[in-house]
């Protein structure tokens, strides 16, 4: 799509309330005037790209980390309640029990939003104003951790797959995720499995490359650090391995041997 035209939605979320909704149309009026780049994601895109509506509890903006600090600061210029939730991605803009999210990085803060994020942003327009929307292909990358006890993104991953697999850049994506492949390659399977008449959604490319690099893995000894990246989807879930099990945190820094 040539982004210098704006998308048309294909449906919108169910705010919570007429207040809720209202608050948010607010909001991005006034971060479109403000002029720091920013990008719809979170249900709001998942509803543009897929045709699916349902209840949201928010509104998720996405932005670079820097300017988290200006769009935070010119909201609480404004008189709203602003809180830094966590410092290392996530930030919230209240007003009384109506909020949307300051999103610069993933739920681990290891993935920042970058530059590239926003060049390849959709053009649309969401409750009245112009916006910038997060693109399918970092969409994916979003929610590929998510995967918490209460809260699992895999189905929205393959919904946007089904539904925009032709707009996906499968070779960016896979570079997002270089690090981390084996997390990519079980939500392509996951959309195999949900969805098995279209397989062909996904470049076969991917798949030889993927499963390329889980038979060349399957020949090599086990990592010699004890080390859970269950972590990066959810802390609490895997708390206990740390805590009890003797695995380290994926931000511990072990003392190696060189002997």
């Amino acid at each position: 799509m040539d982004r210098g035209l704006t998308m048309d939605t294909a449906a919108a979320p169910t705010p919570p309330s007429a207040e809720a909704e209202a608050f948010y149309a607010d909001a991005l009026r006034e971060l479109s005037k403000f002029g720091v780049p920013y990008l719809i994601a979170g249900t709001y895109a998942v509803s543009a790209y897929t045709g699916i509506t349902r209840p949201t509890k928010d509104l998720d903006i996405f932005c670079k980390p820097g300017d988290s600090f200006r769009i935070l600061e010119r909201f609480k210029h404004l008189g709203y309640t602003v809180e830094m939730e966590d410092e290392r991605w996530l930030a919230k803009v209240r007003d009384g029990e109506h909020f949307f999210g300051v999103i610069f990085a993933s739920w681990h803060g290891s993935l920042p939003v970058t530059d590239e994020w926003l060049q390849h942003a959709q053009r649309c327009e969401i409750l009245g104003t112009q916006v910038q929307l997060v693109a399918p292909t970092e969409l994916i990358w979003s929610k590929a951790f998510v995967q918490v006890r209460h809260r699992y993104d895999g189905a929205d991953i393959a919904n946007v797959i089904l539904r925009q697999h032709g707009r996906i850049d499968w070779r960016r994506l896979l570079a997002h995720m270089d690090l981390h492949w084996e997390v990519l390659l079980v939500h392509l399977i996951n959309f195999r499995w949900a969805y098995p008449s279209e397989r062909d959604c996904i470049p076969r490319w991917l798949m030889d490359a993927l499963i390329d690099r889980l038979r060349l893995q399957l020949e090599l000894p086990s990592p010699r650090v004890k080390i859970c990246r269950g972590r990066m989807f959810s802390q609490p879930d895997y708390e206990i391995a740390v805590k009890e099990w003797g695995f380290c945190d994926i931000s511990d820094k072990e003392e190696q041997d060189d002997a």
